[in-house]
């Protein structure tokens, strides 16, 4: 087992890990490699000012390592504010596991990536994200305790995702009575992009309550699976931004509304689960202002 530790207490924007624009004081960044299981991951911790730093750990075939690291950076850092506004004595982490979870993954791969965990003696708290079952934190859980999500079979609270959809889906309400004067969704046109288990248990709260769904996502079997399920429409278009629609929910990964969509968008709501929603929190925050757009972001 290899790990490389990198503290950054008295270092500051050296190169592509400090001078990343994702990188703002945090306070260890991991890399993890293992040869014999394939795992190449890196868990980020941004601050523990508050506890040891919780969040989940997301396997994703990304474009390359810059982008990997890029996305920790950014989903640690979403993970402080979430454990501090939420009242929890816990920290910011995160971590990824680069490859594909339905090809690459494997039992062996994530008991070493649970080792690694270990080894910071309880620093970093995981959980499942995409691309990760409760079966793997199941077994995460063997090699060490730092890990929550289990089944409650083996003592834990299960899949998060229907409580993260739920949380969701009332931003949703609470952001359409903002906008429309109503929280009832009956017959609104909502958009959910990326069905994966917090986009189908979102699906299923919009369907009960008549709102007119339509889903897009990146694996067509599954589109096919969630509309056959709650006689939603799968979008077919090229480009879901400038469809007319109420409510717009992003659900996959994050950085959708950014400098190419926003002024497309025609959605006078958006709330969704997935994280980090703006590619640039500070500059697309006021772009979605003057577009008078409401936003309700669940990290």
């Amino acid at each position: 087992m290899k790990t490389e530790v990198v503290s950054t207490k008295d270092i500051k924007n050296l190169g592509p890990v400090f001078g990343q624009l994702s990188f703002q004081d945090h306070e260890q960044i991991v890399f993890c490699n293992d040869k014999d299981t394939g795992l190449k991951a890196i868990i980020g911790i941004h601050d523990t000012t508050l506890g040891p730093a919780l969040g989940g750990t997301r396997m994703w075939q990304y474009n390359n390592e810059q982008d990997a690291l890029n996305d920790v950076l950014r989903l640690s850092r979403g993970m402080s504010f979430k454990s501090a506004i939420t009242g929890l004595n816990l920290g910011g982490g995160k971590a990824v596991i680069i490859g594909d979870a339905k090809t690459q993954k494997t039992p062996e791969l994530m008991l070493k990536f649970g080792e690694f965990v270990h080894s910071l003696g309880g620093r970093y708290i995981t959980a499942e994200d995409v691309g990760m079952a409760t079966s793997d934190m199941d077994l995460v859980r063997t090699v060490t305790p730092y890990v929550t999500g289990i089944s409650e079979e083996k003592g834990g609270a299960g899949n998060p995702s229907p409580i993260t959809a739920y949380g969701t889906f009332m931003g949703m309400k609470a952001s359409a009575k903002y906008a429309f004067g109503t929280d009832d969704l009956e017959n609104r046109v909502v958009y959910v992009q990326g069905i994966g288990n917090v986009g189908e248990a979102l699906v299923e709260h919009l369907s009960n309550e008549g709102a007119k769904v339509f889903i897009s996502d990146i694996n067509q079997a599954r589109l096919e699976q969630v509309r056959d399920k709650y006689s939603v429409e799968i979008y077919t278009g090229t480009n879901l931004y400038t469809e007319q629609m109420d409510i717009y929910a992003p659900c996959a990964l994050g950085a959708t509304l950014n400098d190419a969509t926003i002024g497309q968008l025609k959605a006078k709501v958006i709330a969704g689960a997935a994280n980090n929603q703006l590619a640039d929190e500070n500059k697309h925050a006021v772009l979605l202002k003057k577009e008078g757009l409401c936003m309700r972001q669940i990290f």
